[in-house]
């Protein structure tokens, strides 16, 4: 008896990603910077636990930034949470090509009504990062120069972040 093997397709990612996620789908450069960043925050895991992914459920306005920079405490095994209630020190957006740099701006402005300190806005096709420390006070940074989170009083040099 002969079979015939159908060849499936299967979707990468779910067409609900936008849905489900509450942001649009990531591009290589935005994962590329993305996990350059991490890397790069990695030597405050000290001082900090940085998560990437998060689902934050912060009064009711759900949210996921692409990083997010907590406070630092134990990582529970046992208890998982599937939405952080508490609000991260930093929220991390990563503008992707199908989106506005208005909706990032907005959803900053958000973060801040629900108590994040700072928030960067990354911008990747100019290599730039604007970290905020209120919806009206900000500092932009360029690849060549070094980042500095005064809130946080975080500091790195953004070389790799864009290469």
């Amino acid at each position: 008896m002969d079979f015939e093997i159908q060849e499936q397709t299967v979707p990468l990612v779910s067409p609900d990603y936008t849905l489900e996620r509450n942001k649009p789908m990531p591009s290589f450069n935005h994962g590329t910077i993305q996990a350059n960043l991490i890397m790069e925050l990695a030597i405050f895991r000290n001082n900090f636990r940085i998560t990437s992914e998060t689902s934050l459920d912060l009064g009711k306005w759900p949210s996921v930034p692409d990083i997010a920079i907590f406070p630092k405490t134990k990582m529970d095994l046992w208890n998982d949470e599937t939405s952080v209630k508490q609000p991260p020190l930093c929220a991390i957006e990563i503008l992707s090509p199908s989106q506005s740099l208005n909706e990032l701006t907005t959803k900053a402005k958000e973060y801040f009504e629900h108590g994040v300190q700072s928030c960067w806005i990354v911008l990747p096709s100019v290599a730039n990062i604007y970290v905020y420390y209120s919806p009206a006070e900000y500092d932009i940074f360029r690849s060549t120069e070094t980042l500095v989170d005064k809130k946080l009083d975080v500091s790195f040099p953004l070389v790799e972040v864009f290469k």
